[in-house]
């Protein structure tokens, strides 16, 4: 697979990670109002928190992996477990670390759900709180090679904008 696949992929990944983690997090906060969890929909949404978590998780593997093995930038596998390690954008990348840790902790905890207090798995996955708006920060900050990506679209230029007019003003049959 070449390099610059590998980055795109691990460009793809990330921004369907979070997605499926904005959905995640909303779908947890729908289920942890529920008066009655028995309820056929509470069982309904709550499936769907755990079938889009595994795919949250799924492509959120698949771009850590690509992000080690693509070249473009040079980011170890020690990066991936310990926060602000990375040589290459060490805050963006290690709040995205910091964010990986948490999601690892509420996966433990919530394997391990029915052998610990509701009380301790409750208060690990409120780490999703947390988790959340860093894995977006370290997205937005590293949505490009050169620039964070809101800036990028507000300041960018196309070179090909003169161009794609004519083709507009153009008579198609």
């Amino acid at each position: 697979m070449s390099n610059e696949l590998l980055w795109y992929l691990s460009r793809a990944t990330g921004i369907a990670s979070i997605v499926l983690l904005t959905a995640v997090v909303v779908l947890g906060v729908v289920t942890a109002g529920r008066r009655d969890p028995r309820a056929e929909r509470a069982t309904v949404v709550m499936a769907l928190h755990r079938w889009l978590s595994l795919g949250m998780l799924s492509f959120l593997l698949v771009h850590i992996g690509t992000a080690i093995l693509e070249t473009y930038v040079a980011i170890d596998v020690i990066s991936l477990l310990v926060p602000f390690t990375s040589d290459y954008a060490t805050v963006w990348v290690g709040l995205g670390t910091l964010a990986f840790d948490i999601l690892l902790a509420i996966i433990a905890t919530s394997m391990l759900r029915h052998r610990l207090p509701e009380r301790v798995w409750r208060l690990v996955h409120w780490g999703a709180y947390a988790m959340w708006p860093l894995g977006l920060i370290h997205g937005i900050m590293l949505a490009t090679s050169d620039q964070p990506l809101l800036a990028g679209r507000v300041t960018s230029s196309y070179a090909d904008r003169d161009r794609r007019r004519a083709v507009l003003t153009e008579q198609w049959s």
